[in-house]
Protein backbone atom coordinates (compact mmCIF):
# COMPACT_ATOMS: atom_id res chain seq x y z
CA UNK A 1 0.00 0.00 0.00
CA UNK A 2 1.21 3.53 -0.67
CA UNK A 3 0.90 4.67 2.47
CA UNK A 4 1.02 8.63 2.69
CA UNK A 5 1.26 10.92 6.06
CA UNK A 6 -0.53 14.03 5.47
CA UNK A 7 0.23 16.80 8.63
CA UNK A 8 -3.06 15.91 10.60
CA UNK A 9 -5.20 18.83 11.32
CA UNK A 10 -6.26 17.95 14.53
CA UNK A 11 -9.59 19.30 14.78
CA UNK A 12 -12.33 18.81 17.75
CA UNK A 13 -14.97 16.98 17.54
CA UNK A 14 -13.16 15.67 14.59
CA UNK A 15 -10.03 14.40 14.93
CA UNK A 16 -8.50 12.11 12.38
CA UNK A 17 -4.56 11.75 11.18
CA UNK A 18 -4.36 9.54 8.42
CA UNK A 19 -1.35 7.34 7.21
CA UNK A 20 -0.26 8.69 3.50
CA UNK A 21 2.64 9.97 2.48
CA UNK A 22 2.46 13.28 1.54
CA UNK A 23 3.51 17.33 2.18
CA UNK A 24 5.17 17.62 5.47
CA UNK A 25 4.32 20.72 6.29
CA UNK A 26 3.05 23.47 4.41
CA UNK A 27 7.18 24.68 3.07
CA UNK A 28 8.13 26.84 0.31
CA UNK A 29 11.05 25.47 -1.19
CA UNK A 30 12.45 28.28 -1.89
CA UNK A 31 12.25 29.93 0.98
CA UNK A 32 14.56 27.42 2.86
CA UNK A 33 17.24 25.43 0.62
CA UNK A 34 19.27 24.54 3.62
CA UNK A 35 16.07 22.34 4.53
CA UNK A 36 15.75 20.59 0.60
CA UNK A 37 19.21 18.76 1.42
CA UNK A 38 19.26 18.35 5.47
CA UNK A 39 19.09 14.85 5.33
CA UNK A 40 22.72 14.76 3.65
CA UNK A 41 24.19 16.59 6.76
CA UNK A 42 27.26 15.43 8.73
CA UNK A 43 26.04 14.65 12.31
CA UNK A 44 29.77 16.13 14.10
CA UNK A 45 29.97 19.68 12.72
CA UNK A 46 25.45 20.27 11.65
CA UNK A 47 24.51 18.50 15.35
CA UNK A 48 21.73 17.27 13.08
CA UNK A 49 21.11 13.32 11.76
CA UNK A 50 22.05 13.23 8.58
CA UNK A 51 23.76 10.81 6.88
CA UNK A 52 27.28 12.47 6.16
CA UNK A 53 26.87 12.08 2.38
CA UNK A 54 29.47 14.39 0.78
CA UNK A 55 31.70 13.18 3.70
CA UNK A 56 31.37 9.40 2.81
CA UNK A 57 32.20 10.08 -0.93
CA UNK A 58 35.30 12.34 0.03
CA UNK A 59 36.70 9.18 2.30
CA UNK A 60 36.21 6.50 -0.47
CA UNK A 61 37.84 8.55 -2.64
CA UNK A 62 40.91 9.27 -0.94
CA UNK A 63 41.16 5.45 -0.54
CA UNK A 64 41.82 5.46 -4.13
CA UNK A 65 38.74 3.24 -5.36
CA UNK A 66 36.88 3.74 -8.08
CA UNK A 67 33.15 3.05 -8.19
CA UNK A 68 30.94 0.77 -10.43
CA UNK A 69 27.54 1.70 -11.29
CA UNK A 70 25.17 0.10 -8.69
CA UNK A 71 21.87 -0.21 -10.15
CA UNK A 72 18.45 0.03 -7.61
CA UNK A 73 15.68 -1.56 -8.19
CA UNK A 74 12.24 0.74 -7.19
CA UNK A 75 9.49 -1.59 -6.72
CA UNK A 76 6.92 1.15 -5.88
CA UNK A 77 4.00 2.89 -7.82
CA UNK A 78 6.00 3.82 -10.65
CA UNK A 79 8.90 6.15 -11.66
CA UNK A 80 8.93 9.03 -13.78
CA UNK A 81 11.84 7.73 -15.80
CA UNK A 82 12.10 10.79 -17.98
CA UNK A 83 11.86 13.53 -15.09
CA UNK A 84 14.90 16.17 -15.27
CA UNK A 85 15.74 15.32 -12.24
CA UNK A 86 16.31 11.57 -12.93
CA UNK A 87 16.96 10.35 -16.26
CA UNK A 88 20.13 10.48 -16.15
CA UNK A 89 20.17 8.23 -13.67
CA UNK A 90 17.56 5.72 -15.62
CA UNK A 91 18.29 2.31 -16.08
CA UNK A 92 18.38 1.12 -19.45
CA UNK A 93 18.48 -2.65 -20.46
CA UNK A 94 21.16 -2.97 -22.54
CA UNK A 95 20.06 -6.31 -24.22
CA UNK A 96 16.38 -4.76 -25.82
CA UNK A 97 15.99 -2.85 -28.72
CA UNK A 98 13.41 -0.02 -27.67
CA UNK A 99 9.81 0.10 -29.13
CA UNK A 100 10.93 -3.00 -31.64
CA UNK A 101 7.60 -5.27 -29.65
CA UNK A 102 9.67 -8.08 -29.60
CA UNK A 103 11.42 -9.88 -26.38
CA UNK A 104 15.29 -9.20 -27.56
CA UNK A 105 17.12 -10.34 -24.57
CA UNK A 106 14.38 -13.33 -23.81
CA UNK A 107 13.56 -12.78 -20.24
CA UNK A 108 10.07 -13.10 -20.97
CA UNK A 109 9.13 -9.60 -20.86
CA UNK A 110 8.93 -7.71 -24.28
CA UNK A 111 10.75 -3.99 -24.23
CA UNK A 112 11.56 -3.78 -20.74
CA UNK A 113 13.37 -1.05 -21.66
CA UNK A 114 13.70 0.61 -18.26
CA UNK A 115 11.87 -2.22 -16.04
CA UNK A 116 8.57 -3.93 -15.87
CA UNK A 117 4.87 -2.75 -14.35
CA UNK A 118 3.48 -6.01 -13.04
CA UNK A 119 0.13 -4.36 -12.55
CA UNK A 120 -0.90 -3.45 -15.99
CA UNK A 121 -1.56 -5.50 -19.14
CA UNK A 122 -3.04 -5.05 -22.33
CA UNK A 123 -6.04 -2.77 -21.02
CA UNK A 124 -4.00 -0.55 -18.97
CA UNK A 125 -2.84 -0.36 -15.79
CA UNK A 126 -4.32 -0.70 -12.37
CA UNK A 127 -4.83 2.67 -10.27
CA UNK A 128 -6.85 1.88 -7.05
CA UNK A 129 -6.86 -2.05 -5.98
CA UNK A 130 -8.45 -3.66 -2.53
CA UNK A 131 -6.79 -3.36 0.26
CA UNK A 132 -5.16 -6.89 1.46
CA UNK A 133 -7.28 -7.70 4.43
CA UNK A 134 -10.51 -6.87 1.67
CA UNK A 135 -9.33 -9.94 -0.16
CA UNK A 136 -9.44 -11.89 2.20
CA UNK A 137 -12.46 -11.49 3.71
CA UNK A 138 -13.92 -11.99 0.59
CA UNK A 139 -12.29 -15.29 -0.17
CA UNK A 140 -12.84 -16.42 3.20
CA UNK A 141 -16.24 -15.61 4.36
CA UNK A 142 -17.98 -17.93 2.41
CA UNK A 143 -15.71 -20.95 4.00
CA UNK A 144 -15.32 -19.75 7.22
CA UNK A 145 -18.90 -18.20 7.75
CA UNK A 146 -21.10 -19.71 5.13
CA UNK A 147 -24.44 -20.67 5.31
CA UNK A 148 -23.69 -24.57 6.56
CA UNK A 149 -22.37 -24.07 10.38
CA UNK A 150 -20.78 -27.65 10.28
CA UNK A 151 -18.73 -26.99 7.37
CA UNK A 152 -17.45 -24.05 8.48
CA UNK A 153 -16.14 -25.63 11.85
CA UNK A 154 -14.96 -28.00 9.80
CA UNK A 155 -13.02 -26.06 7.37
CA UNK A 156 -11.89 -23.73 10.40
CA UNK A 157 -10.17 -27.17 12.20
CA UNK A 158 -9.23 -28.00 8.74
CA UNK A 159 -7.18 -24.31 8.05
CA UNK A 160 -6.59 -22.97 11.04
CA UNK A 161 -3.96 -20.41 9.75
CA UNK A 162 -5.93 -19.78 7.11
CA UNK A 163 -8.78 -19.41 9.87
CA UNK A 164 -6.45 -17.23 12.35
CA UNK A 165 -5.47 -14.62 9.31
CA UNK A 166 -9.41 -14.14 8.00
CA UNK A 167 -10.32 -13.45 11.48
CA UNK A 168 -7.49 -10.94 12.05
CA UNK A 169 -8.57 -9.60 8.13
CA UNK A 170 -12.42 -9.45 9.53
CA UNK A 171 -11.61 -7.78 12.64
CA UNK A 172 -9.17 -4.81 10.68
CA UNK A 173 -11.68 -4.59 7.79
CA UNK A 174 -14.52 -3.74 10.29
CA UNK A 175 -12.65 -1.10 11.74
CA UNK A 176 -10.70 0.57 9.28
CA UNK A 177 -13.97 0.78 6.35
CA UNK A 178 -15.73 2.81 9.24
CA UNK A 179 -12.85 5.35 10.27
CA UNK A 180 -12.61 5.70 5.98
CA UNK A 181 -16.09 6.63 5.17
CA UNK A 182 -16.34 8.40 8.58
CA UNK A 183 -13.55 10.66 7.65
CA UNK A 184 -13.95 11.16 4.04
CA UNK A 185 -17.50 12.88 5.63
CA UNK A 186 -15.78 14.94 8.32
CA UNK A 187 -13.18 16.01 5.78
CA UNK A 188 -15.45 17.02 2.75
CA UNK A 189 -18.08 19.01 5.32
CA UNK A 190 -14.48 20.76 6.98
CA UNK A 191 -14.08 21.63 2.81
CA UNK A 192 -17.85 22.87 2.19
CA UNK A 193 -16.83 24.99 4.99
CA UNK A 194 -14.02 26.97 4.33
CA UNK A 195 -15.77 29.94 2.80
CA UNK A 196 -17.25 30.28 6.53
CA UNK A 197 -14.54 30.16 7.81
CA UNK A 198 -12.56 33.21 5.42
CA UNK A 199 -15.88 35.34 6.03
CA UNK A 200 -15.33 34.71 9.52
CA UNK A 201 -11.91 35.98 9.68
CA UNK A 202 -12.93 38.78 7.41
CA UNK A 203 -9.34 39.51 6.47
CA UNK A 204 -7.91 38.92 9.15
CA UNK A 205 -4.47 36.56 9.91
CA UNK A 206 -5.36 33.56 11.89
CA UNK A 207 -4.58 33.99 15.55
CA UNK A 208 -6.24 33.33 18.65
CA UNK A 209 -6.91 36.91 19.40
CA UNK A 210 -8.73 36.93 15.59
CA UNK A 211 -11.05 34.03 16.68
CA UNK A 212 -11.59 35.10 20.07
CA UNK A 213 -13.16 38.17 18.87
CA UNK A 214 -15.19 36.63 16.49
CA UNK A 215 -19.12 36.55 18.37
CA UNK A 216 -20.57 33.23 18.39
CA UNK A 217 -22.98 32.83 14.99
CA UNK A 218 -26.52 32.12 14.95
CA UNK A 219 -25.67 30.05 10.92
CA UNK A 220 -24.92 26.42 12.00
CA UNK A 221 -22.03 26.11 9.37
CA UNK A 222 -20.60 29.56 10.71
CA UNK A 223 -20.90 28.13 14.11
CA UNK A 224 -19.14 24.58 12.69
CA UNK A 225 -16.94 27.18 10.88
CA UNK A 226 -15.67 28.98 14.58
CA UNK A 227 -15.08 25.13 15.98
CA UNK A 228 -12.66 24.46 13.40
CA UNK A 229 -11.15 27.84 13.08
CA UNK A 230 -10.32 27.48 16.75
CA UNK A 231 -8.47 24.09 16.46
CA UNK A 232 -6.47 25.49 13.81
CA UNK A 233 -5.63 28.64 15.09
CA UNK A 234 -3.47 26.06 17.07
CA UNK A 235 -1.59 24.85 14.61
CA UNK A 236 2.13 25.82 13.50
CA UNK A 237 0.80 24.97 9.95
CA UNK A 238 -1.62 27.48 9.99
CA UNK A 239 -1.18 29.74 13.29
CA UNK A 240 -0.19 33.44 11.67
CA UNK A 241 -1.62 32.86 8.41
CA UNK A 242 -3.11 35.56 5.94
CA UNK A 243 -6.64 34.66 5.91
CA UNK A 244 -5.64 33.89 1.54
CA UNK A 245 -3.05 31.92 2.54
CA UNK A 246 -4.91 30.16 4.85
CA UNK A 247 -7.80 29.68 2.49
CA UNK A 248 -4.90 27.88 -0.52
CA UNK A 249 -4.16 25.83 2.70
CA UNK A 250 -6.93 24.73 3.70
CA UNK A 251 -8.45 23.86 0.07
CA UNK A 252 -4.41 22.00 -0.17
CA UNK A 253 -4.71 19.94 3.11
CA UNK A 254 -8.76 19.22 2.53
CA UNK A 255 -7.73 17.74 -1.21
CA UNK A 256 -5.30 15.71 -0.11
CA UNK A 257 -7.53 13.93 2.09
CA UNK A 258 -10.37 13.81 -0.13
CA UNK A 259 -8.48 12.23 -2.60
CA UNK A 260 -6.74 9.51 -0.21
CA UNK A 261 -10.19 8.70 1.35
CA UNK A 262 -12.44 8.35 -1.62
CA UNK A 263 -11.22 5.40 -3.51
CA UNK A 264 -11.47 3.38 0.23
CA UNK A 265 -14.37 2.73 -1.04
CA UNK A 266 -13.53 0.98 -3.94
CA UNK A 267 -10.42 -0.80 -1.77
CA UNK A 268 -12.79 -1.96 1.14
CA UNK A 269 -15.24 -3.23 -1.32
CA UNK A 270 -15.67 -6.80 -1.01
CA UNK A 271 -16.91 -6.91 -4.53
CA UNK A 272 -14.21 -4.37 -6.19
CA UNK A 273 -11.57 -6.67 -8.01
CA UNK A 274 -10.00 -4.86 -11.06
CA UNK A 275 -7.14 -7.45 -11.65
CA UNK A 276 -8.87 -9.93 -13.88
CA UNK A 277 -10.62 -7.20 -16.66
CA UNK A 278 -6.85 -5.27 -16.58
CA UNK A 279 -3.92 -7.25 -15.82
CA UNK A 280 -5.46 -10.57 -16.91
CA UNK A 281 -3.71 -12.89 -15.66
CA UNK A 282 -4.96 -16.14 -13.17
CA UNK A 283 -3.43 -13.82 -10.11
CA UNK A 284 -4.31 -17.37 -7.67
CA UNK A 285 -1.42 -19.14 -9.83
CA UNK A 286 1.71 -18.23 -7.87
CA UNK A 287 4.01 -19.77 -10.81
CA UNK A 288 2.60 -17.00 -13.25
CA UNK A 289 5.25 -14.72 -14.03
CA UNK A 290 4.79 -13.28 -17.42
CA UNK A 291 2.41 -10.63 -17.35
CA UNK A 292 2.30 -6.93 -16.91
CA UNK A 293 3.55 -4.46 -19.71
CA UNK A 294 5.82 -1.83 -19.79
CA UNK A 295 4.38 1.02 -18.50
CA UNK A 296 7.00 2.12 -15.90
CA UNK A 297 5.05 5.42 -14.52
CA UNK A 298 1.13 4.40 -14.16
CA UNK A 299 -1.36 6.18 -13.23
CA UNK A 300 -0.21 8.00 -10.31
CA UNK A 301 4.10 7.28 -9.98
CA UNK A 302 4.07 10.08 -7.05
CA UNK A 303 5.46 7.78 -4.36
CA UNK A 304 7.71 5.75 -6.35
CA UNK A 305 9.36 9.03 -8.30
CA UNK A 306 9.76 10.76 -4.96
CA UNK A 307 11.51 7.50 -3.80
CA UNK A 308 13.83 7.55 -7.15
CA UNK A 309 15.19 11.17 -6.33
CA UNK A 310 15.72 10.13 -3.41
CA UNK A 311 18.58 7.73 -4.05
CA UNK A 312 19.57 8.71 -7.15
CA UNK A 313 17.81 12.58 -8.34
CA UNK A 314 20.35 14.49 -9.92
CA UNK A 315 20.68 18.68 -9.17
CA UNK A 316 19.01 19.96 -12.39
CA UNK A 317 18.34 24.08 -12.73
CA UNK A 318 17.40 25.75 -9.99
CA UNK A 319 16.86 22.26 -8.21
CA UNK A 320 19.79 21.42 -6.30
CA UNK A 321 18.17 18.20 -4.35
CA UNK A 322 20.28 15.35 -4.92
CA UNK A 323 19.65 11.59 -4.19
CA UNK A 324 22.22 9.89 -1.71
CA UNK A 325 23.35 7.31 -4.33
CA UNK A 326 23.29 10.14 -7.09
CA UNK A 327 27.10 9.75 -8.31
CA UNK A 328 26.43 5.67 -8.51
CA UNK A 329 23.39 4.26 -9.19
CA UNK A 330 20.95 3.86 -12.01
CA UNK A 331 17.22 3.55 -11.18
CA UNK A 332 15.33 0.26 -12.63
CA UNK A 333 11.49 1.05 -12.18
CA UNK A 334 9.51 -1.92 -11.23
CA UNK A 335 5.93 -1.15 -10.72
CA UNK A 336 4.34 -3.02 -7.37
CA UNK A 337 2.50 -1.16 -5.75
CA UNK A 338 -1.19 0.23 -6.69
CA UNK A 339 -3.44 2.91 -4.25
CA UNK A 340 -4.39 0.04 -1.87
CA UNK A 341 -2.03 -2.80 -0.97
CA UNK A 342 0.62 -4.70 -3.19
CA UNK A 343 -0.70 -8.22 -3.99
CA UNK A 344 1.97 -11.11 -3.08
CA UNK A 345 2.24 -12.45 -6.40
CA UNK A 346 3.60 -9.07 -7.78
CA UNK A 347 5.98 -8.76 -4.90
CA UNK A 348 7.34 -11.87 -6.01
CA UNK A 349 7.80 -11.45 -9.41
CA UNK A 350 8.94 -7.62 -9.04
CA UNK A 351 12.20 -8.87 -6.75
CA UNK A 352 12.82 -11.74 -9.29
CA UNK A 353 12.95 -9.41 -11.87
CA UNK A 354 14.42 -7.09 -10.73
CA UNK A 355 17.08 -9.31 -9.35
CA UNK A 356 17.77 -11.34 -12.46
CA UNK A 357 18.33 -8.04 -14.76
CA UNK A 358 20.99 -7.28 -12.37
CA UNK A 359 19.77 -5.03 -9.70
CA UNK A 360 22.45 -5.30 -6.45
CA UNK A 361 19.97 -3.22 -4.03
CA UNK A 362 16.13 -3.23 -4.30
CA UNK A 363 13.82 -0.30 -1.91
CA UNK A 364 10.49 -1.82 -1.30
CA UNK A 365 8.54 1.70 0.59
CA UNK A 366 5.35 -0.83 1.37
CA UNK A 367 3.57 -2.86 3.37
CA UNK A 368 0.52 -4.48 4.95
CA UNK A 369 -0.96 -6.23 7.88
CA UNK A 370 -1.74 -9.63 6.54
CA UNK A 371 -0.04 -11.64 3.93
CA UNK A 372 -2.01 -14.55 2.03
CA UNK A 373 1.08 -15.42 -0.12
CA UNK A 374 3.58 -14.79 2.56
CA UNK A 375 5.51 -18.11 1.81
CA UNK A 376 6.02 -16.88 -2.20
CA UNK A 377 7.78 -13.62 -1.31
CA UNK A 378 9.75 -15.25 1.55
CA UNK A 379 10.97 -17.87 -1.75
CA UNK A 380 11.83 -14.69 -3.35
CA UNK A 381 13.56 -13.14 -0.63
CA UNK A 382 15.45 -16.21 -0.64
CA UNK A 383 16.24 -16.19 -4.31
CA UNK A 384 17.74 -12.72 -3.90
CA UNK A 385 19.87 -13.76 -1.05
CA UNK A 386 21.27 -16.66 -3.06
CA UNK A 387 22.12 -13.97 -5.50
CA UNK A 388 23.63 -11.52 -3.11
CA UNK A 389 20.95 -8.62 -3.42
CA UNK A 390 19.81 -6.43 -0.50
CA UNK A 391 16.26 -5.64 0.42
CA UNK A 392 15.74 -2.60 1.78
CA UNK A 393 12.09 -2.46 3.54
CA UNK A 394 10.38 0.39 5.03
CA UNK A 395 9.25 -0.24 8.49
CA UNK A 396 6.00 1.16 8.31
CA UNK A 397 3.84 4.27 9.62
CA UNK A 398 1.72 2.70 12.02
CA UNK A 399 3.60 3.90 15.09
CA UNK A 400 3.72 0.42 16.17
CA UNK A 401 6.29 -2.35 17.40
CA UNK A 402 6.77 -4.37 14.50
CA UNK A 403 7.01 -7.73 16.85
CA UNK A 404 3.56 -7.30 18.01
CA UNK A 405 2.07 -6.04 14.74
CA UNK A 406 4.32 -7.52 12.09
CA UNK A 407 4.53 -5.98 8.91
CA UNK A 408 4.70 -8.23 5.60
CA UNK A 409 7.11 -8.64 3.75
CA UNK A 410 8.71 -9.38 7.05
CA UNK A 411 12.16 -11.34 7.02
CA UNK A 412 11.06 -12.74 10.23
CA UNK A 413 8.37 -15.59 9.86
CA UNK A 414 7.50 -15.52 13.39
CA UNK A 415 8.48 -12.34 15.91
CA UNK A 416 9.75 -14.89 18.42
CA UNK A 417 12.20 -16.39 16.44
CA UNK A 418 15.69 -15.03 17.41
CA UNK A 419 16.76 -14.40 13.81
CA UNK A 420 15.75 -13.48 10.64
CA UNK A 421 15.61 -16.43 8.51
CA UNK A 422 17.55 -14.38 5.32
CA UNK A 423 20.72 -12.24 5.77
CA UNK A 424 19.86 -9.94 3.10
CA UNK A 425 16.86 -7.84 4.36
CA UNK A 426 17.54 -3.85 5.63
CA UNK A 427 14.88 -3.06 7.88
CA UNK A 428 14.49 0.94 8.60
CA UNK A 429 12.69 3.27 10.41
CA UNK A 430 12.21 7.14 9.81
CA UNK A 431 13.93 9.80 12.05
CA UNK A 432 13.47 13.69 12.27
CA UNK A 433 16.00 16.42 12.25
CA UNK A 434 14.99 17.15 15.67
CA UNK A 435 17.09 15.70 18.22
CA UNK A 436 14.82 16.17 21.00
CA UNK A 437 12.57 14.24 18.90
CA UNK A 438 14.11 12.18 16.86
CA UNK A 439 12.32 8.98 16.09
CA UNK A 440 8.83 10.57 13.97
CA UNK A 441 5.88 9.88 15.49
CA UNK A 442 4.66 7.86 12.70
CA UNK A 443 7.21 5.36 12.40
CA UNK A 444 7.62 1.68 13.39
CA UNK A 445 9.82 -0.09 15.47
CA UNK A 446 11.71 -2.97 17.25
CA UNK A 447 14.84 -3.24 18.48
CA UNK A 448 15.41 -6.90 16.93
CA UNK A 449 13.20 -6.41 14.10
CA UNK A 450 14.30 -2.88 12.55
CA UNK A 451 17.84 -2.48 11.72
CA UNK A 452 18.52 1.03 11.17
CA UNK A 453 16.52 4.17 11.40
CA UNK A 454 17.73 7.54 8.91
CA UNK A 455 16.05 10.58 7.85
CA UNK A 456 12.04 10.23 6.86
CA UNK A 457 10.32 13.20 8.08
CA UNK A 458 10.44 16.48 5.84
CA UNK A 459 12.38 14.93 3.08
CA UNK A 460 12.16 17.10 -0.73
CA UNK A 461 12.14 14.70 -3.60
CA UNK A 462 11.39 14.61 -7.13
CA UNK A 463 7.49 13.56 -7.92
CA UNK A 464 5.98 13.84 -11.73
CA UNK A 465 4.91 16.57 -13.82
CA UNK A 466 8.93 17.05 -13.56
CA UNK A 467 8.17 18.70 -10.24
CA UNK A 468 9.62 18.44 -6.57
CA UNK A 469 7.97 17.81 -3.17
CA UNK A 470 8.22 17.78 0.51
CA UNK A 471 7.19 14.30 1.50
CA UNK A 472 7.72 12.08 5.24
CA UNK A 473 7.33 8.70 6.33
CA UNK A 474 9.28 5.38 6.18
CA UNK A 475 8.94 5.01 3.01
CA UNK A 476 11.25 8.33 2.28
CA UNK A 477 13.83 6.68 5.09
CA UNK A 478 14.26 3.28 3.58
CA UNK A 479 15.54 4.51 -0.08
CA UNK A 480 17.79 7.04 1.99
CA UNK A 481 19.70 3.22 3.07
CA UNK A 482 18.97 1.82 -0.19
CA UNK A 483 20.94 4.83 -1.62
CA UNK A 484 23.68 4.84 1.20
CA UNK A 485 24.02 0.91 0.67
CA UNK A 486 24.43 1.56 -3.33
CA UNK A 487 27.29 3.68 -2.25
CA UNK A 488 28.85 1.35 -0.20
CA UNK A 489 28.49 -1.50 -2.85
CA UNK A 490 29.65 0.85 -5.86
CA UNK A 491 33.11 1.44 -4.03
CA UNK A 492 33.21 -1.93 -2.68
CA UNK A 493 31.80 -4.44 -5.26
CA UNK A 494 33.00 -7.05 -3.03
CA UNK A 495 30.44 -6.46 -0.01
CA UNK A 496 28.00 -8.85 0.91
CA UNK A 497 24.54 -7.88 1.81
CA UNK A 498 24.96 -9.21 5.10
CA UNK A 499 28.45 -7.05 5.67
CA UNK A 500 26.55 -3.67 4.15
CA UNK A 501 23.80 -4.19 6.71
CA UNK A 502 26.43 -4.58 9.86
CA UNK A 503 28.19 -1.78 8.64
CA UNK A 504 25.53 0.49 8.38
CA UNK A 505 24.20 -0.68 12.18
CA UNK A 506 27.50 -0.70 13.75
CA UNK A 507 28.62 2.50 12.55
CA UNK A 508 25.34 4.53 13.48
CA UNK A 509 24.90 7.87 15.27
CA UNK A 510 23.28 6.75 18.58
CA UNK A 511 20.85 9.04 20.38
CA UNK A 512 20.05 7.89 24.34
CA UNK A 513 17.22 10.51 24.14
CA UNK A 514 13.99 9.33 24.49
CA UNK A 515 14.54 5.74 24.76
CA UNK A 516 15.67 5.68 21.17
CA UNK A 517 18.54 3.42 21.86
CA UNK A 518 15.38 1.03 22.07
CA UNK A 519 13.89 0.89 18.76
CA UNK A 520 16.32 -0.52 16.52
CA UNK A 521 19.31 -2.45 16.77
CA UNK A 522 21.53 0.20 15.74
CA UNK A 523 19.80 2.95 18.37
CA UNK A 524 21.13 5.26 16.10
CA UNK A 525 20.96 7.27 12.54
CA UNK A 526 22.78 5.76 9.83
CA UNK A 527 26.05 7.99 8.68
CA UNK A 528 27.70 6.58 5.19
CA UNK A 529 31.50 7.80 6.07
CA UNK A 530 31.41 5.84 9.20
CA UNK A 531 29.46 3.35 7.55
CA UNK A 532 32.18 3.26 4.46
CA UNK A 533 34.64 3.56 7.16
CA UNK A 534 33.61 0.61 8.83
CA UNK A 535 33.04 -0.83 5.43
CA UNK A 536 36.33 -0.88 4.39
CA UNK A 537 38.17 -1.98 7.51
CA UNK A 538 36.63 -4.84 8.22
CA UNK A 539 35.78 -6.25 5.09
CA UNK A 540 37.02 -4.61 1.99
CA UNK A 541 39.88 -6.95 0.08
CA UNK A 542 39.89 -6.06 -3.27
CA UNK A 543 37.28 -7.66 -4.56
CA UNK A 544 38.47 -10.63 -4.11
CA UNK A 545 36.35 -12.14 -1.46
CA UNK A 546 34.07 -15.24 -2.56
CA UNK A 547 30.27 -14.72 -3.16
CA UNK A 548 29.86 -17.57 -0.68
CA UNK A 549 31.99 -15.92 2.51
CA UNK A 550 29.76 -16.61 5.35
CA UNK A 551 28.12 -14.21 8.18
CA UNK A 552 31.26 -12.50 10.38
CA UNK A 553 30.68 -13.69 13.95
CA UNK A 554 29.84 -10.25 14.96
CA UNK A 555 26.41 -10.18 12.26
CA UNK A 556 25.60 -12.75 14.30
CA UNK A 557 25.98 -11.42 17.40
CA UNK A 558 24.30 -7.79 16.32
CA UNK A 559 21.30 -9.99 15.07
CA UNK A 560 20.89 -11.71 18.45
CA UNK A 561 21.23 -8.45 20.50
Amino acid sequence: MKKILLAAVFLAGFSFSYAQESQAKSIDPKEDKDLMTWYHKDFSTSKVYGVNTANAYKYLESKGLKPKTVVVGVLDSGVQVDHPGLVKNIWSNPNEVPGNGKDDDGNGYIDDIHGWNFIGGKNGDIDIDNMEVTRVVAKYKPVFEGDDSAKNKANQAKMPEEFAMYMKSKDLFAKKSVEAKQALQTYTMINSIIPNMVKLLGGKPVTAETIGAIKTPTDQKDAIALQVLGQVSQSPEFKGKSSADFEKLMKEQMKEAIDHYEPQSKQYDLSYDPRKEIVGDNYDDYSEKNYGNNDYEGPDAEHGTHVAGIIAGLPQGKEIQYGVASKVAKIMSVRTVPNGDERDKDVANAIRYAVDNGAKVLNMSFGKPVSPGKNVVWDAFKYAEDKGVLLVKAAGNENEDVAEHLAYPTNFKNATDEKPFVNNVLVVGASTNRNNELRASFSNYNKKMVNVFAPGEEIYSTVPKNEYKYLQGTSMASPVVAGAAAVLLAYMPNLKPYQIIEALVKSSNPNAENKFSDYSQAGGVIDLQKAAEYAYTNFYDGGKSSSKTKPAKSVKKAVKK
